[in-house]
């Protein structure tokens, strides 16, 4: 085994790659394998190499003996010759241009033939000098696609989605704070205030051994490189090549710290001008006042918010917009707990493109002491995905009978993950719709459509007959997929008039609707459901996520449908 762990991330780049490259020589069936196994590991909410040790890697969903071997390989000698290989038979850099959304491999191929294009950098400054509309099959507005499309890349690998690294600095955090010699440790910064993408990781510690918690934190096995260790502050690279920071500070001025250092910088720069209205000033040292004589607060968060005439200002609501004049007022609202949820509305299984049983879902929702959990696999209209077909639903059914009676503390609804058709149709018809409990409606083609047409196509799918919820409503993908054209306004009026809800996605790559958008949907009158759309038992975790959006809405408890318990829900789908 290497001295240091492989991380999850490690191995999911490696096989993305491998996809990548075999689609690049036009391997067939195989890239789609590399990458759902990718995928599932990516999402993994344990380390691999631990599973490994277990000889449990074919137990992972998608991972057969050959890609097991793999795994293994990259564990035990820290490379793979058999990707090296398929590096040697690829042009340099035509794989990074597949990054870019709406860059294909054919399209890749294409561009560094012609253009002698070795790079995203080289594709760049060719589209800058107009060369790429003079291709055949492009033209200015491609070359502009492009050009958005490098921004969006630039962006992502100056930032990680939240989904993916907060298990790993919460990882992190708890084992400083389990440590004898730490007195507090909380993370700070974006982590802390649950932004959906961050750029580091920040954590603050009080302790009287400092040499100690440095030593400490820069030797732990998540560390691949030490960028810099001292008694006040250190860096460390983990996994994603995400950068944490510790910084030591004095238990006296502990909240003083905390509040400064989780931001965000426009909420702070607001504080400081209330301050200094009240003749102090406020650092990352305290509040105190403007000569620096008297500490006004420091020890903790709460104490300096009351001392600026403020409700305490929950992480998560410190953007600047509007939180601060609302905290002076008396107004803000009861935020939605992440204890709150009964179950999940939209879950996936074995049936359509899920890694597990209906069973096992059930199980591992019970485990996580939910009431309920919503089975929504995708219809038959979505062949990629496996999607069911009318018997497959009815078979399905059954089936979901079965494990109701057969477990206990949890209830399984069926439901269905059905397709917005271009016209807004659903396509399922109505005798099987109405014998389902759910029933979410998702666009997943079309996404070109004009912002008339697909508000039409929105607008009409909430007005379907049996139609529960409308699915990741923008179609995003952070940092891979703006959101379609859509007019939220009238989509919110809609919901809003017929009692349709709206889903906050909580799947890492979605979270959809985003927080600003739950907030105007929100003031709009609409009622918003969380949902994991977990294809995986430890998709399941990514509840929490959706809670964290809904926070950052500005969303309370009844703002959300599955704060219901089980009869309670029932009862408002027969209104």
């Amino acid at each position: 085994m290497a001295e240091k762990k492989v991380s999850n991330a490690e191995i999911a780049s490696t096989l993305f790659e491998i996809a990548d490259l075999l689609e690049l020589k036009g391997v067939a069936f195989k890239p789609r394998a590399y990458r759902s196994a990718a995928q599932t590991i990516e999402a993994l909410g344990e380390d691999i190499t631990d599973i490994a040790e277990r000889g449990e890697l074919e137990e992972i969903a998608g991972v057969g003996e050959s890609i097991a071997g793999k795994i293994r390989t990259v564990i035990d000698q820290g490379n793979l010759p058999y990707l090296d290989r398929l590096r040697e038979d690829m042009p340099e850099g035509v794989r990074e241009l597949m990054e870019l959304e709406g860059i294909g491999p054919k399209k890749a191929l294409f561009l560094h033939r012609k253009l002698g294009i070795s790079g995203i950098d080289d594709l760049e400054v060719a589209a800058k000098k107009e060369k790429v509309r003079e291709l055949e099959g492009f033209a200015t507005t491609s070359e502009q696609h492009i050009l958005d499309a490098i921004e969006v890349w630039k962006e992502r690998h100056e930032r990680f989605l939240l989904g993916y690294i907060l298990h790993d600095a919460e990882a992190i955090e708890r084992k400083l704070r389990e440590h004898d010699a730490v007195k507090k440790a909380c993370l700070a910064g974006s982590i802390r205030r649950r932004r959906e993408t961050v750029g580091d990781a920040d954590i603050l510690v009080a302790t009287d051994e400092p040499e100690t918690v440095s030593h400490f934190f820069c030797s732990l096995p998540e560390a691949r490189r030490v960028v810099m260790e001292g008694p006040k502050r250190c860096t460390i690279v983990v996994a994603r090549n995400l950068h944490v920071d510790l910084r030591v500070i004095e238990e006296e001025q502990f909240g003083a710290a905390l509040q400064y250092f989780t931001g965000s910088k426009a909420h702070n720069i607001t504080l400081r001008k209330r301050a200094l209205d009240h003749d102090w000033k406020l650092s990352e040292y305290g509040l105190a006042t403007r000569d620096g004589g008297d500490i006004v607060a420091r020890e903790h968060e709460e104490e300096i918010y009351e001392a600026l005439g403020l409700a305490f200002i929950p992480p998560e609501l410190r953007e600047n917009r509007g939180e601060i004049e609302a905290a002076e007022e008396g107004t803000l609202p009861a935020l939605i707990e992440y204890g709150d949820l009964w179950g999940d509305l939209h879950a996936h299984t074995k049936w359509s493109d899920g890694a597990h049983s209906v069973r096992e879902m059930a199980e591992a929702a019970r485990d996580r002491g939910w009431e309920y959990l919503i089975i929504s696999d995708h219809s038959g209209g979505l062949a990629i995905a496996h999607g069911l077909s009318e018997g497959d639903i009815r078979t399905q059914g059954k089936e979901i009978e079965k494990v109701n009676r057969e477990l206990e503390d949890i209830t399984v609804l069926q439901g269905i993950e059905a397709n917005v058709d271009k016209d807004g149709t659903i396509d399922v018809k109505k005798s099987i719709l109405r014998d389902l409990d759910f029933v979410v409606g998702s666009v997943h083609s079309g996404f070109k459509m004009t912002e008339k047409e697909m508000t039409e196509r929105v607008v009409t799918a909430i007005h379907q007959d049996h139609l529960n919820m409308i699915g990741h409503p923008t179609g995003r993908l952070i940092q891979k997929r703006e959101p379609y054209a859509l007019d939220l306004d009238a989509v919110f009026e809609e919901a809003a008039s017929v009692g349709v809800l709206l889903e906050i996605n909580a799947f890492p790559t979605r979270l959809d609707l985003s927080d600003i958008h739950c907030r105007r949907a929100h003031d709009a009158g609409v009622m918003l459901g969380i949902s994991t759309d977990a294809h995986d038992t430890d998709h399941l975790r990514f509840l929490d996520l959706g809670v964290a959006v809904a926070r950052r809405g500005w969303l309370e408890a009844g703002d959300v449908i599955n704060t219901r318990s089980l009869d309670e829900l029932r009862a408002w789908l027969k209104q």
